[in-house]
């Protein structure tokens, strides 16, 4: 080693030799053992509450929910607000005011709970375009203030 290599290492004479390291005394496991042996011990417990009745979690509110939202399914409906859709790529900047559709799916019931759906209903539209032979038809999810039931033809022939 070059002699001004060693000279970093050495130390200074005036300087001296470090104090032998504490030891760090912790008051710890003095408590833990005061309080209970068991809790000495290293092992790790975990433990977790786990449901799986199913029963439990579907309340009247949510099966009368489930079969209103299976009679809404199929019904059409008018949109009654301005709403513009971007995603039909044939029609860009739709505007779905007036617009009929038909409800496809009810999205706020999930395997028997309620789920927090913004857009709940499902709404299916079709819409003519220029130069297409056949209607386009595309989907979109509205909230249920948004659009209207109509009569269906079922009701009409009944009067």
């Amino acid at each position: 080693m070059p002699a001004a290599a060693t000279a970093l290492f050495r130390r200074h004479p005036a300087s001296s030799p470090l104090p032998p390291p504490f030891p760090i005394v912790s008051a710890r496991p003095a408590i833990l053992a005061a309080r209970s042996p068991a809790l000495n011990t290293r092992g790790i417990s975990c433990q977790a509450a786990i449901t799986t009745d199913v029963s439990s979690s579907s309340s009247p509110s949510v099966a009368e929910e489930e079969a209103e939202a299976l009679a809404k399914v199929g019904r059409r409906v008018r949109v009654k607000v301005p709403l513009k859709v971007y995603h039909v790529l044939k029609a860009p900047e739709l505007d779905l005011n007036g617009m009929e559709g038909e409800i496809k799916q009810y999205l706020g019931l999930w395997k028997g709970k309620r789920i927090s759906a913004n857009l709940p209903f499902k709404v299916e539209f079709q819409v003519a375009v220029e130069g297409q032979p056949k209607p386009v038809k595309f989907f979109a999810h509205l909230k249920d203030d948004e659009f209207e039931y109509l009569p269906s033809s079922d009701s009409l022939l009944e009067f």
